[in-house]
């Protein structure tokens, strides 16, 4: 049997069929947490809120556009969901301790890297919400300009000063002297 289409679960889903969305789910749930956990910088409120972004499109299914792509969608629900409760807490990074271990490099390599992956996620949690989202689509979820402006709904021009900012932000942070 072929496997059927977002199209096709997005179909069955409106009609009321619970495992086709949950089929969906299941396709999009690691991306969709990525793009929390990136933002948020918390697993457990990336859950919460990777969660959240499912129960907000499935009430939402039949407002989604089936000649669109679910994808970029579904992660654009999952970052304006993020932004919206960056903007109602005061912004708190917790690193993730075990996230970057790699057992098969030295211990000393190990402490270097976790260390590294430490700077670069407390210089991306301080970035303003709308820096730091616009690295993750484009850094981390590999979308081109275009479709970061179209996900968030804003000029291409404004992805593109955002990104430039951001980047700058980061070097600055990422090569202070300490």
């Amino acid at each position: 049997m072929n496997t059927p289409t977002d199209r096709d679960l997005l179909l069955r889903a409106r009609r009321g069929e619970t495992e086709a969305y949950g089929e969906l789910v299941t396709r999009y749930q690691t991306g969709v947490f990525n793009v929390c956990y990136r933002i948020l910088h918390n697993r457990s409120d990336a859950e919460d809120l990777a969660q959240e972004t499912f129960i907000r499109a499935y009430d939402r299914l039949y407002t989604f556009d089936l000649e669109r792509e679910f994808s970029p969608w579904i992660r654009r629900v999952a970052a304006n969901l993020c932004l919206n409760y960056l903007e109602a807490q005061k912004p708190v990074a917790e690193l993730d301790e075990d996230r970057d271990e790699d057992k098969t490099q030295s211990p000393g390599e190990q402490v270097e890297v976790k260390e590294r992956s430490e700077q670069i996620r407390t210089a991306l949690a301080s970035l303003p919400p709308h820096y730091r989202v616009v690295v993750e689509l484009r850094h981390y979820q590999d979308l081109s300009y275009d479709e970061i402006a179209n996900e968030l709904e804003i000029p291409l021009s404004d992805v593109k000063s955002h990104l430039f900012r951001a980047r700058k932000l980061l070097a600055e942070k990422l090569h202070a002297p300490d």
